[in-house]
């Protein structure tokens, strides 16, 4: 019951101070939420009991490497947004920029379509979770259902109203991870204390742990969301928060993969998308219906904004030869396909492999660019090296058994 208090305080206050005029009207923090959000949104369901049963007590450091992949293709992310998206397009460093910038564009648009059946495979799978309908079959007819919904709205009346829910929703998934942190950093304390932390087994190693570590790339995505938001921010504030968002998801995820690396056995950890709530029910009793909470309502807005963002995609690079509703349309029918198709951790391992090529993509992009400028061969190489392991990854990378 003590954790439990301490829990619900510590998310109320966070929540309170999200809130607040000041912080939900301040510029830097609202361009920092939009990445932030996409960067900690379903990686922090899935990694938990994912790098404990495969890597043991190593998986914070697995966890440090994902992090640092993902901070050094957010370089080249910025990197592209400094050398300004209209001049790219109008095809002021090349034509060969311009070209890898559109097909990086169409790698981006079918990237969000699995990204999407990934989200709502995790809502259907813990919107359930605590219910008596909790089986594979009921979270597959629930994801289909909700596929449905998003295509019927986005093809009848748009996301505009929908989307006015994002900042509510990431307000809440944030201030419930604070909640989480909370209480792990307790039950991390108790079990120090008693001398009963443990050092587990490592499950996985060699090339094997290295290609699953690229099956989950996913998880740390995010980030690129800033490169999108020129509308509303100026270059350098997309590049400050982009650079913000990334460093406090990276100190969020090492921390929570610090907290629950050494306190749980391997008999008390499940492999399934929600075995994270099993997990936390031993922390705390209030922890999984805060995270079937979070889970809800981060997994749809997630959905809701690459739905859109798709949509969008798809009809500016067909030149509006399909139309939004067109791209809705598809989108629905590819995603209901893959969630009957696939479990949870092949989708992840599809999104991982989509993504990777549009960051490769992005990287061949900036080493285009600084070529073009004379940047210097260890620039022009860094980024060539990023593009070599964006490849590798869409390539070699494996699903979670």
């Amino acid at each position: 019951m003590l954790f439990d208090l301490i829990i619900a305080i510590a998310t109320i206050g966070v929540a309170f101070v999200l809130s607040m005029r000041r912080v939900s009207r301040s510029t830097t923090w609202r361009a920092v939420v939009t990445p932030l959000a996409s960067i900690i949104g379903s990686g922090f369901l899935l990694l938990g009991p994912v790098l404990n049963l495969g890597y043991g007590g190593y998986a914070p450091l697995v966890m440090l490497a994902l992090c640092l992949v993902a901070y050094m293709y957010g370089a080249v992310i910025r990197t592209n947004i400094a050398a300004g998206e209209d001049a790219i397009i109008n095809g002021t460093h090349g034509k060969l920029a311009r070209n890898v910038e559109t097909l990086s564009s169409w790698a981006l648009a079918f990237a969000y379509i699995v990204s999407v059946t990934y989200y709502l495979n995790l809502l259907g799978a813990f919107s359930l979770s605590l219910t008596p309908f909790n089986s594979a079959l009921d979270a597959k007819l629930m994801t289909s259902a909700v596929f449905v919904i998003i295509v019927f709205v986005g093809w009848s009346r748009g996301f505009r109203s929908l989307e006015r829910l994002e900042y509510v929703s990431v307000g809440l998934k944030l201030a419930i991870i604070a909640g989480l942190l909370v209480g792990l950093i307790a039950h991390f304390g108790e079990q120090a204390a008693k001398d009963q932390l443990i050092f587990n087994a490592q499950n996985i190693t060699g090339w094997s742990a290295i290609t699953m570590a690229f099956g989950l790339l996913i998880t740390v995505q995010g980030f690129e969301t800033s490169r999108y938001l020129g509308s509303s921010y100026d270059a350098q504030t997309r590049i400050r928060s982009m650079r913000l968002a990334q460093w406090l998801s990276t100190l969020i995820y090492l921390v929570y993969i610090l907290l629950i690396s050494y306190v749980f056995a391997p008999d008390q950890m499940s492999s399934s998308e929600t075995g994270i709530i099993d997990m936390m029910e031993i922390v705390a009793p209030i922890l999984p219906f805060m995270l079937v909470a979070a889970a809800m309502a981060s997994q749809f807005s997630a959905a809701i904004a690459d739905t859109s963002g798709s949509g969008g995609l798809f009809t500016e690079l067909s030149r509006n030869r399909i139309s939004e509703p067109q791209a809705y349309l598809a989108l629905g029918i590819v995603g209901i396909a893959l969630t009957w198709a696939a479990d949870i951790f092949a989708i992840v391992n599809y999104a991982s492999r989509c993504f990777a090529i549009y960051y490769g993509l992005q990287a061949v992009l900036a080493a285009i660019i600084a070529k073009r400028r004379g940047d210097g061969w260890h620039r022009v190489g860094f980024f060539a090296l990023l593009a070599t392991l964006g490849a590798a990854i869409a390539i070699f990378g494996q699903a979670v058994e």
